[in-house]
C-alpha cells in the first residue's frame, strides 16, 4: 500500500511519522492535492487533513483519482451529503471520521450506552464542552457534535455545548449528565495528536478490500 499526504501541516507530519514507522511507503506529502499526478493518486490512498475550505475545493478530486480516501478534516458536515454521493457514485472508498482517536471512538460507545440507559430512566439534562489549540478553525469541534449527535439520537433534546480555544490543548471533550440528585461525567483528554495519526493510518490499512463510504467508529471494533 502506498499513501499520499493532503495537508502538511502539524498533522500531516504526524502521519508521515506513521506510516513510517508501519513500515508503508508515503509517496508524497502535498499542500496542494490537485497538484499530485493522476497516475500516482490512482494507485494510492490518501490521507487529508487540511482545512474546512481545502477540503469543499478538492473533494471532487480526491473521489475521482484516488484509489481510497481517508478524511480526518472537519467542518464540512453541512456538505456531507453531497460528498457522499461523490464518492459513490466514483466508486471510491472512503472512511471519515470526526475523530480517528481510539481511545474517543471508545468515548463514542460509551456516550451512546450511556445515553440510552438515562433516556430510559428520564429525568436527566446533558451538555458537551470541549476544549482546543488556538489554531482550530472550526467550533465545536466535530468530536463534539458527534457526541451530541448520539445524545439526541438516544434521548430527544440536544446537549447544551461550548467551547474553549487556548493555547496547544490537543483536544478535551468532556460529557455531562446532570439529574436532580446527581451528576455523570465522561472526559476523554487527549496528550498528544499522534493518536489521531496512528487512527488515520489504521484506516488507511482497512482501506484494502473495503468498497464504499464508513465512519471510522463503525469499523475499527470489528
Amino acid at each position: 500500500m502506498k499513501v499520499i499526504i493532503s495537508g502538511y501541516g502539524r498533522m500531516g507530519h504526524m502521519v508521515e511519522k506513521n506510516l513510517a514507522m508501519r513500515g508503508i511507503e508515503c509517496a508524497a506529502a502535498s499542500e496542494d492535492i490537485t497538484s499530485v499526478d493522476p497516475a500516482l493518486a490512482k494507485e494510492c490512498v490518501c490521507i487529508d487533513f487540511t482545512t474546512p475550505d481545502a477540503f469543499r475545493a478538492n473533494y471532487r478530486f480526491l473521489a475521482e483519482h484516488f484509489k481510497a480516501v481517508v478524511i480526518g478534516t472537519t467542518g464540512w458536515n453541512d456538505i456531507k451529503d453531497e460528498v457522499v454521493a461523490c464518492f459513490e457514485q466514483c466508486g471510491t472508498t472512503m472512511i471519515h471520521a470526526s475523530n480517528f482517536s481510539i481511545g474517543v471512538n471508545v468515548f463514542f460507545a460509551a456516550a451512546d450506552y450511556l445515553s440510552k440507559m438515562l433516556a430510559d430512566t428520564g429525568g436527566y439534562g446533558s451538555y458537551v464542552e470541549e476544549k482546543h489549540h488556538c489554531h482550530k478553525l472550526d467550533r465545536p469541534s466535530g468530536t463534539a457534535k458527534s457526541i451530541a449527535q448520539i445524545v439526541e439520537a438516544n434521548m430527544g433534546t440536544a446537549p447544551d455545548m461550548s467551547s474553549v480555544r487556548c493555547g496547544e490543548i490537543p483536544g478535551i471533550h468532556t460529557l455531562g449528565f446532570e439529574g436532580l440528585n446527581d451528576r455523570i461525567t465522561l472526559t476523554h483528554e487527549a496528550f498528544s495528536r499522534e493518536g489521531f495519526a496512528a487512527g488515520a493510518v489504521e484506516a488507511a490499512i482497512r482501506t484494502e478490500g473495503l468498497t464504499g463510504v464508513h465512519e471510522f467508529k463503525d469499523i475499527i471494533f470489528q
